[in-house]
């Protein structure tokens, strides 16, 4: 792709809008500044103005964060990459819906894979605009509840309820759905696990994380196994098995 994406910045720390310009001056020439704002009304009135393709957009602002800003634009034509505290409360809410984001501090080398990413998005003519209708819902809810998972042709928006259990195939990761389809994702299981571990989600093994709410019964056979709504049976390893009643204990009310 020859062409330059029109990108504004809209955060309200001039430091971060001016460290953010010498970084796309410096490291990214397909990218063009076309304009700062430092609030949500200025980011409105600037992404009317600009047409941007790329918004770099901080999620805490005054008088309204980045989500109210993108709520704005239910229609929207520009890719969003979020800078963010890692300690923010939206940061598991940005990961559930797969959206693009950078870290305060920022890192170089982070930045520019970002910016690649959207790059390469554009060159597949996927937006990554298309996640966040979702992201607007998880962010609405203390625990989000719509999974963004990358398929071959795009994104699929997974309920976690329809998820029964993940299983990983090496570097990849198999989802087994309520529906009966199986969903094979290039990201490891660990980090299915970091993201759904307060979703009732138990890692019983190596590589099987299961929804606890889709246990069908416990089998006290050689090693244990437990039996799923699906008729599936995972192995649980014997250091987990303690735990693994106690969660589900608790999650039956006794």
């Amino acid at each position: 792709m020859s062409k330059t994406l029109k990108t504004i910045i809209v955060d309200d720390e001039p430091d971060a809008v001016n460290f953010i310009s010498s970084l796309v001056t410096e490291y990214c020439p397909k990218l063009e500044i076309s304009g700062t704002a430092m609030s949500v009304k200025e980011g409105k009135k600037l992404i009317i103005e600009k047409s941007p393709d790329l918004v770099f957009l901080d999620v805490e602002m005054p008088h309204g964060s980045g989500f109210d800003l993108l709520a704005l634009f239910p229609d929207k034509s520009f890719d969003v990459i979020f800078i963010t505290a890692f300690n923010h409360y939206a940061i598991r809410a940005i990961k559930f819906s797969a959206v693009d984001y950078i870290l305060k501090p920022i890192n170089i080398n982070e930045f520019i894979k970002a910016v690649d990413k959207v790059f390469d998005k554009r060159e597949a003519g996927e937006s990554s605009s298309s996640g966040f209708g979702a992201l607007l819902e998880n962010v609405k809810s203390s625990l989000p509840s719509k999974l963004a998972i990358p398929t071959s042709d795009g994104m699929e928006y997974l309920n976690t309820k329809e998820i029964i259990r993940i299983e990983a195939d090496r570097s990849y990761t198999w989802f087994f759905l309520q529906d009966g389809r199986k969903l094979l994702v290039s990201r490891n299981l660990k980090e299915y696990q970091e993201l759904l571990s307060d979703r009732n989600f138990f890692r019983t093994h190596n590589s099987h994380l299961i929804n606890l709410e889709q246990v069908k019964k416990y089998i006290r056979h050689e090693g244990g196994a437990i039996e799923l709504i699906d008729g599936s049976q995972v192995p649980i390893s014997r250091g987990k098995r303690e735990l693994f009643l106690l969660q589900m204990s608790k999650l039956s009310g006794h």
